[in-house]
């Protein structure tokens, strides 16, 4: 078969700049943007695009380079996940609710070559850079782009005139001096393994890590998005997902390879969500467990018609999954992390789940499942000997994955990058348990699993206990040091506004009911719990707080 070769005609790389390039021909005329009072198509949404990567073509930003950006849900911050690609360039978007130290640690790792910051978040990065002033030498400054208010009907928060007036070049008018530029072409990827994005993970186990992903990854991850959501052509997507966070879940190229439009937005509430479903149809949108509880507490009748939600993260409980189906919500449940970009598996629905009681289903659903269609692989393995698991619900092991999804590796952290793949599996630090059907039940993070006498506890286990209860509106589990037997069960509860009378004692008494005696917390503490930015809950500032009590 010598003759039969690879070459242009039969093999491109894959990446998701081609989801624009096309949307830009099949679904020119239709709104890609929505953000107030402000649209755009396709076909103006690709030009805007191509005029971004010739400015910073312009600029000297070119294959290998990183250009961070700082913003919310806006329009520009959806443009740069293709324009700045576009020139061969990677882009990381930045976490928008951070402090200025924590920015300042990852602007130091990354070096970028440009900084784009919405203005609302200018003193943020301001502040940043200057502490790397004071502690960093040899550092080289990236210049500054700035992102001013676009939407018609919004006006700029006054807060930051003095740093507007500061004369920093903006993204607009990048994109008004590309305005006769016809020269550029798009600079495609010599291999689908080139970096296209750097995310940030969470950093509820510790210092946020820098994850780089693929062309290929982000490519085949959009796709496994539009299946597993079950996503139509040309859907309306309401941005209640950070763009910041794995890129946006992968919905930023997904809903370009859909033709789609996106429903662009600085911040929201409940009512908020609600109104733009029913001003826009809105068939898809997406948030982590606090934002489906946010839906879930609303108290709004039911939606005229079906919207797709996808959640990731934590579990959703069973009574937050039952009211988000009542109000009309079709959930789907993904486990994942940054290092796969979001999903890396869904709980299969089968056809005769329909037919039992709502509960039921709400329980099925909080599940995690199986591996995805474009995930190679998953396992739950023994860490030291690598064997698996048996099915029985019972063994614990860590969730490993395999497929071309998966992070490339961490930037600038060969060791961690080494550790992370050894044997051939990429080591996620959850432990979980496989079920005899094969689907897999996360238990916990390594570092949060409590070890009490000869015991091993999952606080996620005791956690859905803590939720059942009916005053109960947030719950965190982790373990307090003992001198006995090195840890017990210590929760953190805050109540439900209307059932701030209930006492510790009640708390205690009703786990006692529904879990094994080992398990039952020993401590409750009533207290407001501490969230990263993406909705999960820091397990490492309660440890501290655990650890303070003992």
């Amino acid at each position: 078969m010598e003759h039969l070769v690879q070459n242009s005609a039969n093999y491109v790389p894959l990446s998701p700049i081609s989801f624009l390039q096309r949307a830009s021909i099949v679904y020119g005329e239709r709104v890609s943007i929505v953000y107030g009072s402000l649209n755009y198509t396709w076909k103006q949404t690709y030009e805007r695009c191509c005029k971004l990567a010739s400015a910073l073509n312009r600029m000297n930003v070119s294959n290998g380079h990183i250009v961070a950006a700082l913003g919310p849900n806006i329009p520009e911050l959806y443009e740069l996940h293709f324009a700045i690609p576009m020139t061969g360039a990677i882009i990381s978007p930045l976490n928008i609710c951070q402090d200025s130290s924590e920015l300042a640690v990852q602007l130091k790792l990354l070096e970028p070559k440009l900084l784009f910051v919405d203005y609302g978040y200018l003193k943020l990065a301001v502040d940043a850079l200057e502490i790397l002033t004071k502690t960093c030498t040899g550092f080289e400054f990236p210049e500054v782009v700035l992102m001013l208010e676009t939407n018609p009907e919004a006006k700029m928060d006054a807060d930051n005139d003095d740093l507007l007036r500061s004369g920093y070049r903006t993204y607009q008018s990048l994109i008004d001096d590309a305005e006769n530029d016809s020269g550029f072409e798009i600079v495609r990827p010599k291999s689908e393994f080139d970096a296209y994005s750097i995310v940030f993970t969470s950093g509820t186990t510790g210092e946020p890590k820098g994850v780089v992903h693929s062309h290929r990854g982000t490519y085949l991850t959009t796709l496994a998005e539009i299946i597993l959501n079950e996503m139509k052509a040309m859907p309306v997507f309401l941005w209640t997902v950070p763009m910041y966070h794995c890129n946006g879940w992968c919905f930023t190229w997904a809903i370009a390879a859909l033709g789609g439009t996106n429903i662009c937005l600085r911040k929201y509430d409940a009512k908020f969500i609600f109104d733009a479903i029913i001003k826009y149809n809105v068939t898809n949108l997406g948030g982590a467990t606090p934002v489906l509880s946010m839906i879930a507490n609303s108290n709004h009748k039911p939606l005229p018609f079906k919207v797709n939600i996808i959640t990731g993260g934590t579990p959703p409980q069973a009574h937050v999954v039952y009211k988000i189906e009542e109000l009309g919500f079709i959930l789907t449940h993904s486990y994942g992390m940054s290092e796969m970009l979001g999903p890396g598996t869904v709980y299969p629905w089968r056809p005769e789940y329909g037919t039992l009681p709502l509960q039921e289903q709400a329980i099925f659903k909080a599940l995690h499942g199986l591996n995805h269609m474009l995930m190679e692989a998953v396992d739950v393995k023994d860490p030291e000997t690598m064997e698996s698991v048996p099915f029985d619900g019972l063994t614990i092991g860590e969730v490993m994955f395999r497929g071309n999804t998966v992070t490339k590796g961490y930037y600038k952290n060969p060791e961690r990058t080494r550790a992370a793949f050894e044997g051939g599996w990429y080591h996620t630090g959850d432990m979980a348990v496989r079920h005899p059907d094969g689907n897999i039940e996360v238990k916990d993070r390594k570092p949060d699993l409590i070890v009490s006498g000869d015991k091993q506890i999952s606080t996620m286990d005791v956690e859905g206990v803590l939720f059942s209860h009916p005053a109960v509106f947030e719950a965190g589990v982790v373990g307090k040091p003992d001198e006995e037997l090195g840890q017990t069960v210590c929760a953190f509860v805050r109540l439900k506004e209307e059932c701030k009378a209930t006492g510790a004692d009640e708390i205690i008494d009703y786990c006692r009911g529904k879990l094994p005696e080992y398990m039952v917390p020993k401590m409750v503490v009533f207290e407001n719990l501490p969230f990263t930015s993406t909705g999960k809950l820091k397990k490492t500032a309660l440890r501290e707080m655990a650890k303070s009590l003992a």
